[in-house]
């Protein structure tokens, strides 16, 4: 196959086996070991990286929301926003504002790594958030936005701008671009091998020889 689209991704991987695929070809730490909850949805999100770095404040902020609203809408189709936070839960540094602007930009999920708020509201708009958990508080004088589109760290895992993103209900993985086609061509043919494990076993294959066979599991 010459050319796995993000529409066919969407349609055919899933996190844990493009996990799977890095395993094999050596990057063994691209997905976060920290709990990032898909509170807004369960579906696959796949795009590329759009990265913001953000700190704590304690003071008021003469920019409020600066950088955060130019990094939204300067998003691309297919993008996902990545927001490297350190854990942070001072504030909710994503709502239903910023994901119905990111939205109308083409983004098509954000990555929270800290608080989000407004979930029912970004529920109702099918829009994936994942993050570390929800904060009643606004951002606004408690968090900001210092720099975009630079490399970021979620608990020591490197997202740079452009790469690959999967998420789902079972964690985030980050596909470097550098090996993104040996990656995902891999993660594409392990998912259509255990299609066929699959069917062997509900026909009656024992687990064994299913994998004596395959050498997949």
């Amino acid at each position: 196959m010459s050319e796995i689209t993000l529409t066919m991704m969407r349609q055919s991987l899933y996190a844990a086996v493009v996990a799977d695929a890095l395993d094999g070809l050596g990057y063994c730490r691209q997905s976060p070991r920290v709990q990032l909850t898909p509170y807004t949805g369960t579906q696959v999100l796949i795009g590329r990286c759009k990265t913001t770095l953000w700190a704590d404040m304690y003071h008021e902020d003469p920019n409020p929301y600066e950088l955060e609203l130019r990094a939204v809408d300067e998003c691309s189709e297919d993008s996902v926003l990545i927001c490297a936070a350190g854990g942070s839960m001072h504030a909710a540094l994503w709502g239903e504002l910023l994901s119905t602007a990111s939205q109308n930009s083409g983004c098509v999920g954000a990555i929270v790594d800290g608080a989000t708020r407004d979930v029912t509201k970004i529920r109702e708009m099918n829009f994936p958030v994942f993050a570390r958990g929800t904060s009643v508080y606004d951002s606004l004088n408690r968090q900001r936005v210092t720099e975009t589109d630079v490399p970021v760290e979620i608990a020591g895992v490197r997202f740079c701008p452009g790469d690959l993103v999967i998420a789902d209900i079972d964690g985030v993985v980050v596909v470097p671009q550098e090996i993104e086609e040996k990656a995902i061509q891999s993660a594409w043919d392990k998912v259509h091998t255990e299609n066929k494990i699959r069917e062997e076993i509900r026909g009656g294959m024992k687990a064994v020889a299913a994998y004596d066979k395959y050498g997949v599991l």
